[in-house]
């Protein structure tokens, strides 16, 4: 990697890709404490950044970083309907940054489910709710139609949207990846359950933002499922639901000297991980 030599281009180009990444985070951040997700902590940045230690593979797929960044986008503007505040608005955007993040992952468009969800939880009996992702989709076809015509490339959406299942068979049988999946999906799982016990008598606007989140977490893992190879590496998409998750469950720990065991041990592994990843290569 240190041999290769960059263009004037690439190296801004690779700047770009950065700062997208870390403008990542700081949505993460304001998400869950704009809507009060968790608590006030900075336990889902640590999280995050935890996270990318133990899948680094992810950092070099730029279309799992901004596909990841324009979910974020959608899943933020889900969140805030909560407030039942310009419902038909933030339904809308969402609708058309989920659009755009399926530019860069054709089934990236199953996110879409999480629009319809959303409806149906908070507003379902109104129908011109379920009008506005049709009215979004209608929208982004139009304006995309028109930008692809003038340049000259209007068989884009038939050669981008083929949504062909292509898993890795190779990708899999490595066990250092297929482990290190199995075992991040059945650990945020457990603590997902864990945190929807937790939640108990907790507000209904908070146990839906919950669910939507679960439900974020489980169309990511189907997306990794149809997507992951070995230069693709989609997991990134989970690690909003996955902090979300981790995070509730450190935050409904009382006594002090465990929480401090299990947040050492949970900055440590991913470390290890890491280090035994490069050991085994």
């Amino acid at each position: 990697m240190f041999e290769r030599i960059y263009s004037l281009g690439q190296i801004f180009w690779q700047f770009f890709i950065l700062s997208v990444l870390f403008f990542s985070v700081f949505v993460v951040n304001f998400i869950v404490k704009r809507n009060k997700v968790t608590g006030v902590n900075s336990f889902t940045i640590l999280f995050y950044g935890l996270l990318m230690v133990v899948f680094p593979e992810t950092l070099l797929d730029s279309n799992a970083i901004f596909c990841s960044f324009f979910l974020l986008l959608a899943t933020r503007r889900l969140i805030s309907i909560r407030s039942l505040k310009n419902i038909k608005f933030k339904i809308f955007d969402a609708t058309i940054w989920i659009l755009v993040s399926s530019l860069f992952y054709d089934w990236a468009v199953l996110f879409l489910i999480l629009v319809v969800a959303a409806i149906y939880f908070y507003e379902p009996k109104n129908i011109r709710n379920w009008l506005v992702p049709l009215a979004a989709i209608f929208t982004v076809l139009m304006i995309a139609e028109c930008v692809l015509v003038l340049y000259g490339t209007p068989n884009f959406f038939a050669e981008h949207y083929t949504f062909a299942v292509s898993p890795s068979i190779r990708y899999f049988s490595y066990w250092g990846h297929s482990t290190k999946l199995i075992l991040f999906s059945l650990t945020i799982l457990i603590a997902g359950i864990l945190a929807f016990i937790k939640l108990g008598k907790s507000g209904f606007g908070k146990v839906i933002t919950m669910q939507l989140i679960g439900l974020s977490f489980i169309l990511g893992l189907v997306l990794n499922v149809l997507l992951l190879s070995d230069n693709v590496y989609p997991v990134m998409i989970t690690f909003f639901p996955a902090v979300v998750f981790m995070t509730k469950y450190i935050e409904s720990l009382r006594r002090a000297n465990i929480k401090e065991i299990i947040l050492m041990a949970v900055v440590i592994i991913p470390f290890l991980v890491l280090m035994t990843s490069i050991a085994i290569k």
